[in-house]
């Protein structure tokens, strides 16, 4: 029914807990008590009692047979005390294996993030938990109910208890040659929602570039492909169901029916109409209820457990040592998680950060330039309207560079790119002349922050977020920092560098006040600003801005307002396909796009302009 890692996997599980196991096992045996005497009771009832006469020894054995089952309806509740002890400590060891698995691969070398991990997490390991409680529950209920019930029939009649396991045991076997077939079509059920899940997510979380690209139908279609591949799954596995009644018509009704046209020749043959009876309620109340729940638990959750268990194993492999260095997160400002080793290895790490001057000139001569794109071409997809064509730029060592265009003309786009947080489709990327392709997430952390719109600040102490990126700066040079950026009040609504943070507590605004301050505390000399201070207001968001064209290095803005622009040395307008370089001043004459833009930004008509070439 399942592969190796699903079967290992579940034993180990149940040899850890052999204890919780043991008293699971013995108040399931009190459990059948009903099934162990419900049909000797009835039959010495009818044959001692109401057929000969004695109705009140009739009651007396039905009283016995009541106890009974008030006795095993005492031992279900310690039976799911027991369950639990078993089911939830697995469920946290999957759990856990899920979240660690989804880390390593978030923050190795070229790793990224999967969506589909929250799927694993906050459905597939429930799923297993409940499944995994729901086959335990059954198997040891048809183990315990149905041993007793034939138990019960041999000391009846031994003929009848060979007569009713045979057809029992065909049942059986009917089902079990349907599982590898039943297993298939569930595996196939679970991948088609994941796969779902996967395209509907990536669908929302770019909806921006779709849009930009022109991909909608696309994208809608891809979406609905998959749609309707999990609906075929859903169909599929319902039809699987026959063969779980067949196994049931087999192994459940065919004794019944059995029982029924042999019971005159029984009678001939000398067995009471009590024990005929008898053997009709082992059989009713104990054998068929048993098959009936243990097929339909197995091939339901017992399907659902084995795919969705071994969907987990393959995708999260067991917790083991952490990620070496060379293998760990991007220290990509508040683009995700950084260790403290990753920034204290920079060889900037240790003084403060080295960076070219505002002329873009080192003392030799001879520094790369801080940028340079090389035919950069970019698109969502083999099918989608390119992003970038052909790009070639060049950003000097110290300069200030602004980028700006419309709303989904894919300005965060090529700040990832620069970044080198995506791969373009072709062109190179190079930063102070290293390449991005191939180069570990560590290396590329020391030559290049990245704040995005949405900033990340973790729980801990206001000073630990500030040197998330440098953990050794002193407190002076990050007070001077905080003052630089105009943070000063909010380290005093805080309570200073030692406050905890909570950061659900805070502001958009005061959060990319938080991530500022330790961007600019980075060892790297270039800082990418992806719309970082748009919930900033104008005069704290020129105050950042100027601390960070004072600070030395290379700053380039993704600019929301036209005073981003105006305070960079060369703009980049997303104009049609070829983005446009220049000045405010010359772009305001050769870009329509970016007249509009200040029109807009500026909230008045932009004044006319004389097209160059023109009296």
């Amino acid at each position: 029914m399942s592969g190796p890692g699903v079967r290992r996997t579940t034993w180990a599980a149940l040899r850890a807990r052999r204890r919780a196991l043991g008293r699971l096992a013995a108040w399931s045996a009190v459990e059948a008590l009903p099934a162990l005497l419900g049909g000797a009771l009835v039959a010495r009832a009818v044959d001692r009692g109401f057929l000969a006469g004695q109705f009140g020894t009739g009651l007396a054995w039905l009283a016995w047979l009541a106890a009974a089952v008030l006795v095993g309806a005492a031992a279900s509740g310690r039976v799911y005390r027991s369950l639990g002890a078993v089911v939830e400590p697995f469920r946290d060891e999957l759990a856990a294996r899920v979240v660690w698995g989804a880390l390593r691969d978030a923050t190795r070398a070229g790793g990224r993030a999967d969506s589909a991990a929250v799927a694993r997490l906050t459905h597939q390991v429930e799923v297993v938990r409940d499944t995994f409680g729901g086959l335990l529950l059954v198997v040891r209920g048809f183990l315990f109910t149905a041993g007793a019930a034939l138990l019960g029939l041999f000391s009846l009649a031994p003929p009848l208890a060979g007569a009713v396991a045979t057809p029992l045991l065909v049942g059986l076997a009917v089902f079990a040659a349907s599982l590898p077939a039943m297993v298939a079509h569930q595996r196939a059920q679970v991948n088609a929602g994941e796969r779902l899940g996967r395209s509907a997510a990536s669908a929302l979380a770019g909806h921006r570039d779709v849009i930009a690209c022109g991909a909608q139908e696309r994208v809608v279609s891809d979406v609905d492909r998959r749609v309707t591949a999990q609906a075929d799954a859903e169909r599929t596995l319902a039809r699987m169901a026959a063969l779980r009644s067949l196994s049931l018509g087999v192994g459940g009704w065919l004794p019944v029916v059995v029982l029924v046209l042999a019971a005159p020749w029984l009678v001939r043959q000398g067995l009471s109409a009590g024990a005929v009876l008898g053997a009709l309620v082992y059989v009713t109340t104990g054998l068929q209820p048993a098959l009936h729940a243990v097929v339909q638990g197995v091939g339901g959750g017992g399907l659902r457990y084995a795919v969705t268990l071994g969907r987990i194993l393959r995708t999260s492999p067991p917790p083991g040592p952490a990620p070496l260095p060379s293998a760990g997160p991007a220290t990509d400002g508040d683009a995700g998680p950084a260790t403290r080793d990753d920034a204290a290895s920079s060889p900037l790490a240790a003084g403060p950060p080295t960076h070219t001057g505002p002329a873009g000139e080192a003392a030799s001569g001879s520094t790369p330039p801080a940028v340079a794109l090389r035919g950069l071409t970019f698109r969502y997809g083999p099918h989608a309207r390119p992003v970038l064509t052909d790009l070639t730029l060049t950003v000097a060592a110290g300069e200030h560079v602004a980028v700006v265009g419309p709303s989904g003309a894919g300005k965060s786009t090529l700040a990832a790119l620069v970044a080198g947080l995506v791969p373009p489709e072709s062109g190179t990327v190079h930063l102070a002349g290293v390449p991005t392709a191939g180069t570990a997430p560590q290396e590329l952390a020391r030559l290049r922050v990245l704040l995005p719109q949405e900033a990340y600040v973790r729980t801990g102490s206001l000073g630990d977020n500030l040197r998330y990126l440098h953990p050794g700066v002193d407190d002076a040079t990050v007070l001077a920092a905080v003052r630089t950026l105009g943070a000063g009040p909010l380290l005093s609504r805080l309570g200073g560098l030692d406050a905890d943070l909570d950061p659900a507590a805070l502001s958009a605004g005061e959060r990319q006040l938080v991530a500022a301050v330790r961007a600019y505390l980075a060892p790297a000399p270039l800082v990418i600003l992806d719309e970082a201070t748009c919930h900033l207001d104008p005069t704290l968001e020129a105050t950042v801005e100027h601390a960070f064209a004072r600070r030395g290095g290379t700053l380039v803005v993704i600019a929301h307002r036209i005073s981003s622009a105006t305070r960079a040395r060369r703009v980049v307008v997303f104009d049609g396909e070829r983005p446009l370089v220049g000045t405010h001043d010359d772009l305001l004459v050769r870009s329509p796009v970016y007249r509009e833009l200040v029109g807009h930004w500026e909230d008045v008509a932009p004044p006319a302009r004389v097209p160059l070439g023109r009296a």
